[in-house]
């Protein structure tokens, strides 16, 4: 039974959304490639931007066939990188792949002389490494990498059908590479600038602050005020509230309303009650704030305070409909400090309660809006007069 190529390239892409780490993803490419096709080895010349140079990432196949890896390293101006990057491939046979037995036939057209040797020195390469067909990977017009393939176990030559396959799946992995590398890249930013991030953080808070001119100061109070909470009960009960949990609640409380940047102003500065229409598109801001978020791998926790921070604990509040210990702690904490700022602040069509009454609903709806333990920290940090 034959391979349903369709079907390979769709898994694999669906792999590729998953990875973001681009050893791992061309490890997975490399071994689909060797067992699914039958190549006695392959592998994959890796750009490194630093140095400018391709080295041999990663290597599969038979044992005393396979290129080590490491081993191959090849400059900008090695003969068979230079093909590549200089897209002969596509001028003289107009295709991405070289195939060495069609690639020879070349030799004997009437082409320049200087693309002869040049053509001449990339077959030579693929000798070296005893590889019958080469693939290029591409990111725009930047040759991130090339293919390196081994002949079939079966002796056939590569199936036109084949070959296809692999120009679309080092097509998807150039993308997903990138992707990797980028996320890669975020991540060491992220390591090394910590700081700069919450300045950076704080500074896009000040942005939505600006966008709803009637919560001036909301963010900063609402981020001072959870970890308040989470201090005093931290002094209760250590375990859940370690150094970690709030730095992401620092990040989460700072950030918990990112989501109004795809409101529109209209509604969020609207000098009135919405109507049903415009709370529908106001509640989507806890969504729009985790969609915003989610490609920051280090946010994970923090984004469960953005997208659940509505959420209620008998399950009447939204995205999700969340209730009691379903929703994460440090959304929890989130809402009642949120929940308070908002009670306490004027908005044209209405004045804000003074702390007093803001404290009395907060004790009629815990255990109802939220979760009691919390509301009561609130309660006690005010009756201390801290806040």
């Amino acid at each position: 039974m034959g391979i349903d190529y369709k079907e390979e390239l769709e898994g694999a892409a669906k792999t590729m959304i998953l990875v973001h780490e681009p050893d791992t993803l061309i490890k997975l490419i490399v071994r689909t490639i060797v067992q699914k096709v039958g190549i006695r080895h392959a592998g994959i010349l890796l750009h490194q931007k630093d140095k400018d140079t391709y080295i041999l990432t990663v290597s599969r196949g038979t044992a005393g066939l396979k290129i080590p890896a490491g081993f191959a390293r090849m400059d900008a101006d090695n003969p068979l990188i230079r093909f590549f990057r200089e897209n002969e491939n596509k001028k003289l046979a107009d295709d991405d792949v070289i195939v060495y037995e069609e690639a020879r036939k070349l030799l004997s057209k009437n082409i320049p002389q200087e693309k002869i040797a040049l053509l001449k020195g990339a077959l030579r390469q693929m000798e070296i490494f005893e590889t019958v067909a080469c693939i290029p990977s591409y990111f725009r017009n930047d040759l991130l990498g090339i293919m390196l393939l081994g002949e079939k176990k079966n002796g056939k030559k590569f199936a036109r059908e084949e070959l296809n396959f692999f120009v679309a799946l080092t097509s998807d992995v150039a993308m997903a590479i990138r992707n990797a590398q980028l996320f890669r890249e975020l991540e060491m930013e992220l390591d090394k600038k910590e700081r700069l991030f919450i300045h950076t953080t704080v500074a896009l808070t000040a942005a939505i602050d600006a966008k709803d001119h009637y919560t001036h100061g909301h963010t900063a109070r609402v981020t001072d005020l959870s970890l308040q909470i989470a201090r005093r009960l931290s002094q209760k009960d250590k375990k859940d509230f370690d150094e970690k949990f709030l730095e992401h609640l620092h990040i989460a409380s700072l950030l918990h309303d990112i989501g109004k940047i795809g409101i529109p102003e209209s509604i969020l500065n609207k000098e009135g009650p919405l109507t049903d229409e415009e709370k529908k598109k106001m509640h989507e801001h806890p969504i729009v704030g985790s969609v915003i978020l989610q490609p920051i791998k280090e946010l994970e926790a923090a984004i469960l305070g953005v997208k659940y921070h509505h959420e209620k604990y008998d399950g009447s509040g939204y995205p999700e409909g969340l209730r009691g210990d379903q929703i994460p702690l440090i959304a929890s904490i989130i809402s009642v400090a949120d929940t308070f700022d908002a009670m306490t602040t004027d908005r044209p069509y209405r004045k804000g309660l003074s702390k007093d009454e803001a404290i009395a609903e907060v004790k009629q709806v815990s255990g109802k809006q939220f979760d009691r333990k919390i509301a009561d920290t609130l309660i006690e940090l005010y009756q201390e007069g801290k806040i």
